[in-house]
Order: C-alpha cells, then sequence, then structure tokens
C-alpha cells in the first residue's frame, strides 16, 4: 500500500551526505579520525570519559552484558516491556532475565517491584522461587545484575533503583538505546547507570543508518568493551593477536561519518521532534478514548523516539490499526512484551497473565506516525483520520 505519511523518516541534510561523500575520497573505511570524532562528540554531550561506537545498539548490550562479566546461570533484573535487543543480549550469554512489572504510566521498570524481587532473590527459598521463571534458570538464583530500560524516551526512575543495585551489589547496564538526549533530575539518560547504550537506527533522534555508543566512566568496562568490539583484541596486541573471544562489532567511517554531523544537529533535532509531539497532543485532546504519553515530573528532559498513545478500555486496538490501514495511515503496535515471545515462552514457560501492567501497556499501545520530518498538516491528517475509525 502507498500510505499518505511515512511511518518514520530519518532528518538528513547536505551536511551528512557531504560528510559521508568526503570519506569515499580516502582510503581510510574503517577505525578512523570520523569514528573517533562520533566518540568524542558523544561522550562531550552526556558528560563521560568513555565511548565506544559499535555496529548496533544490540551489539552495545551484549558488549556490556560480556564486560560486567554476567555469564551462564547468572540473573539479571530486566524488563519485560521492551524491544526484545535488551533481554536478548543476556540470552547470547546464557544469563537469566528475571523479568519485573513496569509502571503503568511510563512503562519503565517499577522500583518498588525490583526492591522487592531483589530483596527476595538475595532471601533465597519460596521467596526467590516468586520471580524466578517456571523452567530455565537452573539451580541458580545468583542475582549478578540490573538491566535497566529507558522506554520511548523517557528515563526510568533511577535513582531508587541505583540504591536497590548498590544494596545488593549489582551492575547496572541502562539501555539507553531510545533516549539519547533526554534527562533525568537534570542528568542525561545514558548515566544513570554503570555502563549505558545509546543506538542509531534510522528512527532514533539521531542516526547513522545502523550503529551504537557504549558509554561509561569506568575504565576497566571501557577497555573490555574496546577490546571485545574489535576481535577480542586488547591493547598491545597486534592484527593477529587475540587475547579474548571477541566479535567484528565495529563501527565503520561512512556510518560515523554520518552519525557525527548528526550530533552537531541534535538540539535541533530534537527541537523538531519536539514540535511534532506537541501537535499531536493538541489534536488527540478532543478524541475520546486516546491517551497520550505521560512526561513525569522527574524526566527533565523528554526525548522523543516514538509517540505511542493509549486507547481506553473497550477500544479494539487492533481493530483501529486495520481500519487506519485501509486509511492509508501506518501505525505499530509498542511493545508485545517479551515474556510473551514464543521463543522465551519456550525457554522459560512464561505466559500471559505473568505480567499484567506490561500486558495491559503492549495490549493498549499504538505508534502512530512520528518523526522530526513531520508536518503539522501530516498529523492533522493522522488524528483526523483515529478521530474517524474510532467514531
Amino acid at each position: 500500500m502507498s500510505y499518505k505519511v511515512a511511518m518514520s523518516s530519518p532528518d538528513l541534510s547536505e551536511l551528512e551526505r557531504q560528510a559521508v561523500a568526503e570519506v569515499l575520497q580516502t582510503p581510510r573505511l574503517s577505525m578512523g579520525p570520523r569514528l573517533e570524532a562520533f566518540e568524542g562528540a558523544i561522550a562531550a554531550r552526556v558528560g563521560l570519559r568513555h565511548a565506544i561506537a559499535v555496529n548496533s545498539g544490540t551489539a552495545g548490550l551484549h558488549l556490556c552484558v560480556r564486560a560486567a562479566e554476567i555469564g551462564e546461570g547468572d540473573a539479571v533484573l530486566t524488563s519485560p516491556f521492551s524491544f526484545v535487543a535488551s533481554s536478548n543480549a543476556l540470552l547470547y550469554e546464557r544469563a537469566i532475565p528475571i523479568f519485573v512489572d513496569v509502571d503503568p504510566v511510563t512503562g519503565n521498570l517499577d522500583p518498588a517491584l525490583v526492591a522487592e524481587a531483589a530483596a527476595d532473590l538475595a532471601e533465597g527459598g519460596r521467596r526467590a522461587e516468586r520471580w524466578l521463571p517456571r523452567r530455565g534458570a537452573g539451580n541458580s538464583t545468583s542475582l549478578r545484575g540490573l538491566l535497566t530500560v529507558d522506554v520511548f524516551g523517557q528515563p526510568a526512575d533511577h535513582d531508587p533503583l541505583m540504591a536497590t543495585a548498590r544494596q545488593h551489589g549489582l551492575i547496572v547496564i541502562e539501555d539507553s538505546c531510545e533516549a539519547l538526549g533526554a534527562s533525568y533530575k537534570g542528568r542525561p539518560a545514558g548515566t544513570l547507570g554503570d555502563i549505558a547504550v545509546f543506538a542509531f537506527y534510522p528512527n532514533k533522534q539521531i542516526t547513522s543508518g545502523e550503529g551504537g555508543m557504549v558509554v561509561t566512566d569506568r575504565d576497566s568496562l571501557a577497555s573490555m568493551v574496546r577490546s571485545l568490539r574489535n576481535q577480542g583484541r586488547a591493547p598491545g596486541d597486534t592484527w593477529l593477536d587475540h587475547t579474548f573471544l571477541g566479535y567484528n562489532y565495529r563501527m565503520d567511517e561512512l556510518n560515523a561519518a554520518l552519525g557525527h554531523v548528526q550530533m552537531t544537529r541534535l538540539d535541533e533535532l530534537m527541537a523538531k521532534r519536539d514540535a511534532v509531539a506537541g501537535w499531536y497532543f493538541e489534536q488527540l485532546a478532543s478524541i475520546p478514548g486516546v491517551e497520550p504519553p505521560v512526561v513525569v515530573p522527574n524526566t527533565t528532559r523528554m526525548s522523543w523516539f516514538v509517540y505511542v498513545v493509549r486507547f481506553a478500555p473497550g477500544v479494539d486496538r487492533d481493530a483501529v490499526i486495520r481500519r487506519l490501514d485501509t486509511e492509508g495511515i501506518p501505525s505499530r503496535p509498542y511493545f508485545k512484551p517479551i515474556h510473551l515471545q514464543p521463543y522465551v515462552q519456550q525457554r522459560f514457560g512464561t505466559r500471559a497473565g505473568d505480567f499484567p501492567v506490561a500486558e495491559d501497556l503492549g495490549g493498549r499501545g499504538l505508534a502512530l506516525p512520528f518523526s522530526g520530518v513531520m508536518r503539522q498538516d501530516e498529523v492533522g491528517l493522522v488524528c483526523d483520520t483515529l478521530r474517524k475509525v474510532i467514531g
């Protein structure tokens, strides 16, 4: 179908095109100055000492898990309301994701439930069994980490989450793949845990085509991530020496050049997204049964990744999707909870009803067309069509 508006579009200018073309005039297509410039721009923006570019946000999360020495049988508290990459990064290392339900307003981890889960798992026995999956966890209840997710560009409530993590000696990986530019109580997303990841897929706040960035202030974690992204080469290794089992998770110079120029425009790009979100808020106010997203007080800077509305009980979300599609308006459910993905159910025995808040948000949520290049009349068209199909 030819849609009347795009679901999402990157915001690219002649500056980005010129930067990528300039790379093609050089012999250096990988691990060169554009990579260093992009890393430096991210590190400066968030105020951390280390930024390590990789070829995807998923790769970045995997490297965080490896650098944190989380491995087979280790338990990590995390969210079921996320893109699957956050849990997959644990599964790659045969760690056990321990899902905890989420806050009904933000969709981020519920700090009180995280504290309860950590205490019960530390106690062991029957109290721990409440949180462990029905199968696939083995005999280990060794709680090693907390993997938080900043959902839709809004940071999780990290102060109480970090308090729980410090109480139980947990390393905190912050999945900020959707939250570049956001801030929590005045502190940048990506700086709220021990190590964090941003992502730059074309629908993100900035894009490098494909790519991600690991950020941290901890030298040991940064050194390991740099080594693992580059086939396990440690400092001092030659091209054919490999101290560690590593990966080809490098970002090339073309992607880095694109990302670096996008970083110089980050405030502009975020302001455009703010405007589009504002138009949606204005238009949706007159449509009954549609709940716009809520920005909570702890979020001192929202960084709009997607614009996800929720329908009131009684509105058939899936029927709305079909009707919008017929009218030429694309839309997407956001998210299907991870514990309901078939491969997770098969491995751990999870099922519907396990995490009711995440399931409710997943069943009522709908991502509307959104990007910084949307025009006000396009937002109006989406909202007028939504009003029509609901009515």
